[in-house]
């Protein structure tokens, strides 16, 4: 929790307690379902809670955005982004119906609002959003072919709308036909030696009817 305070300093009393809480609710449900592996769930705040905000270096979500997170697994990054802003809205996906199903009880214990879950694949999703947030569940081509229709039009953000991916290790080749993408390294925003490789991905992505 420690680790969360450092970097993002200016947390209200609501939002460290919903972070200290992380913990507790996802040693309890991974016992029941196991989402995480045991030894992500020691360091949850470093392997899964600070990746996954990783993202909020990058930009800043206002207020009534609206962010899908595809592949969420246990709830990553879309429960940690969801804490940090409030008034964002956030639709987590995912095929596997017993992961959701911890997303759904860390949700509730929680108490966060701004969070709706969907089980489905993410091609059945019906909406469209400024952001589409992902821990790399696929390759690039294959996530864009996924996610195709699913960017809203109107642009309220400096970052254009689009993709915003946590990815590992070379990237040169899988995104060598995307000459708009733009690499963050996570080593520029975090010091622990686990950032070292490990890159957001901002890929604008144009409205299409």
């Amino acid at each position: 929790m420690e680790l969360i305070q450092r970097y993002f300093p200016n947390l209200s009393e609501q939002q460290i307690k919903q972070f200290q809480d992380l913990d507790r609710l996802y040693q309890d449900w991974n016992l029941k379902i196991n989402v995480v592996s045991r030894k992500d769930i020691e360091e949850l705040y470093l392997r899964h809670v600070l990746h996954s905000l990783g993202i909020a270096k990058v930009i800043t979500f206002k207020p009534g955005s609206k962010i899908l997170d595809v592949g969420t697994g246990g709830g990553f990054p879309g429960i940690p982004l969801a804490i940090l802003f409030p008034d964002s809205r956030f639709h987590l996906v995912d095929s596997i119906g017993k992961k959701l199903k911890v997303v759904d009880e860390v949700v509730a214990g929680l108490d966060l609002k701004n969070v709706k879950t969907t089980n489905s694949r993410v091609e059945e999703v019906d909406d469209q959003f400024d952001f589409i947030v992902s821990r790399a569940v696929a390759a690039m081509p294959t996530f864009v072919h996924w996610v195709k229709g699913k960017i809203a039009k109107k642009q309220n953000h400096e970052l254009k709308n689009g993709i915003l991916y946590l990815k590992g290790g070379d990237l040169s080749e899988e995104l060598a036909t995307y000459q708009t993408a733009t690499i963050y390294e996570l080593s520029d925003y975090f010091e622990e030696a686990f950032f070292e490789t490990k890159k957001v991905v901002h890929l604008p992505i144009k409205f299409r009817t």
